[in-house]
């Protein structure tokens, strides 16, 4: 009898240990969205999308990036890690390197192989430059590798950052149309996903082509369908309708990333991934993290005012509305946890804003590598700089202790003439950044974006409204709101209806997993959780 009880008393136990946690938990991000899109596409949207996940979600509607650069693979690695890039190192998607002497991209990995059908440069890929852990590495561990983790995304940082070091697998797109991965995860793809690439789901969304979704009366928080701010769409000028079909003809299928489409062909893999994978089928939580990347390249393109832009919202609306419905059907309602948040937001055009009797402007970055190199030449007789991306600047060391220079003495020459540029608001030294403290929001932003073995001698912070970018579209980088204010809405297990004006910082998401899933804290983490989704 006394076994009996012993029994049941540890079957009661089990079952309410995996009540303790969600069956499947779905992280999705969309590339550079603001948390205006919201709002501004808000009376065009369905009732089953994001209003679904506004409405019965908790919505946090004072949500930042809390360091600069925002660019997407810092973004996707302070997400699922609950760190900056000067904890976890990914300090850039592309960055110059001080350590390594040269340029690096964030999952480089030359020590792995492509597999799948893509050319040999998109598959040598891993997680092997982020340093910390991540909530996906966390729950693997904490399941002794029994939970799955698989990471997906048109964009391989959107897919392997997330996924951590410990996953099951990560896929991305590629330009021959078809989901690849590495050698860091397994000699060959799962039969899935190859029968998935033989039916080139692609396809039929490049014959039928783009146009509208809705009435083109409905586009009316948007600007002119042909504007001067909209760079162009693979060659073709940025008019509805678009010949998909010949886009593809002149590249490849690589040309279906900058449509809408690429965002419905992610989402049809993703449910196959959960189909064949059998995620969230039994009482170990898995973890399915999507981005997807298509809202960034029409953003990059043709710029947060266009009509491409909210006609890739309101597809991806439907697109999101149909897989929570997929969720419920195979997962079952309430028995999974979704967040989803954005990588980074975004800039207006600032040709738009200049146009509007707002004194700012556009600079060409290699306009800035000229006036520097210009300046160098003429003041020390020499070119001192290395390189200079991301807002960094690197000096060549050996030639200024060839010429018997101090450095410091030319750090602040740089930075004197740094100053008298228009776009250039602070310029910072190293030594200012790794001892910053106090008030100067904007210098403690750069410090926790600052990595002294990879980043420069110098960081300098444009004015607000500038833009270190061409003439049409839009990008990203800055500290200032535009760039780091995006949506976090948590929706389903456990979580209740809600919303708060609070300010937080993205690095409060991967904690608060942690803690809702009752494992351990990503290594590299401050740990602050928002309590108001741990609150039963």
């Amino acid at each position: 009898m006394k076994k009996l009880v012993s029994l049941l008393v540890f079957g009661l136990a089990l079952n309410l240990q995996a009540q303790d946690r969600p069956k499947l938990v779905v992280g999705i991000v969309v590339d550079q969205m603001k948390m205006d899109y919201l709002y501004r596409f808000s009376n065009d949207f369905s009732t089953d999308g994001f209003q679904r996940l506004m409405n019965d979600g908790y919505v946090f509607q004072n949500v930042h990036y809390n360091y600069m650069p925002t660019y997407t693979g810092p973004g996707h690695a302070s997400i699922y890690t609950g760190t900056t890039p000067a904890t976890h190192g990914i300090v850039g998607n592309e960055w110059f390197s001080r350590k390594a002497g040269k340029e690096m991209y964030c999952t480089d990995d030359a020590s792995v192989k492509t597999i799948g059908d893509g050319t040999k440069a998109e598959g040598e890929m891993s997680p092997k430059n982020m340093l910390s852990t991540t909530i996906t590495d966390e729950l693997r561990l904490a399941t002794n590798f029994k939970g799955k983790v698989i990471g997906m995304s048109l964009k391989d940082r959107g897919a392997i950052l997330p996924a951590g070091h410990f996953a099951n697998w990560a896929f991305w797109y590629s330009k021959t149309g078809a989901f690849i991965s590495s050698t860091f995860y397994g000699a060959i793809l799962p039969d899935w996903v190859t029968e998935f690439n033989n039916e080139k789901h692609y396809l039929p969304y490049i014959n039928k082509g783009w146009d509208l979704l809705k009435p083109a009366t409905t586009y009316n928080e948007s600007l002119a369908d042909d504007n001067v701010y909209e760079g162009k769409l693979n060659g073709a000028k940025p008019v509805f309708p678009y010949n998909l079909k010949e886009m593809y003809d002149k590249n490849d299928a690589g040309i279906i990333r900058s449509t809408p489409f690429g965002n419905d062909l992610l989402a049809a893999f993703a449910k196959k991934a959960i189909e064949k994978e059998e995620l969230g089928k039994d009482d170990t939580t898995d973890f399915l993290t999507v981005s997807f990347s298509s809202t960034d390249y029409v953003g990059h393109i043709l710029g947060s005012r266009s009509v491409e832009l909210q006609d890739t919202y309101l597809r991806l609306d439907v697109t999101i509305a149909d897989f929570l419905n997929y969720l419920d059907k195979i997962v079952g309602k309430g028995k999974y946890l979704v967040f989803l948040t954005a990588d980074h937001a975004g800039a207006e055009n600032a040709k738009f804003l200049n146009d509007n009797k707002y004194n700012v402007t556009n600079v060409e970055p290699k306009e800035i590598r000229t006036a520097l190199k210009k300046f160098s030449t003429e003041t020390f007789g020499d070119d001192l700089l290395l390189n200079y991306s991301n807002f960094n600047l690197f000096f060549n060391r050996e030639i200024i202790k060839t010429k018997g220079l101090d450095l410091q003495k030319v750090k602040q020459a740089f930075k004197d003439f740094l100053m008298t540029q228009d776009q250039v608001k602070r310029v910072y030294t190293e030594e200012e950044i790794l001892a910053a403290t106090g008030n100067d929001y904007y210098l403690n932003c750069i410090a926790k974006g600052y990595d002294p073995t990879q980043n420069g001698d110098l960081v300098l912070l444009d004015k607000p409204g500038y833009i270190e970018y061409g003439a049409t579209g839009t990008s990203h980088g800055t500290p200032y709101s535009y760039d780091t204010h995006v949506p976090l809405i948590f929706y389903g297990w456990n979580i209740k209806k809600g919303e708060t004006h609070d300010r937080k910082e993205i690095t409060q998401i991967a904690p608060t997993l942690a803690q809702k899933l009752k494992v351990t804290f990503p290594n590299g983490t401050e740990a602050k959780v928002l309590t108001e989704v741990l609150e039963k």
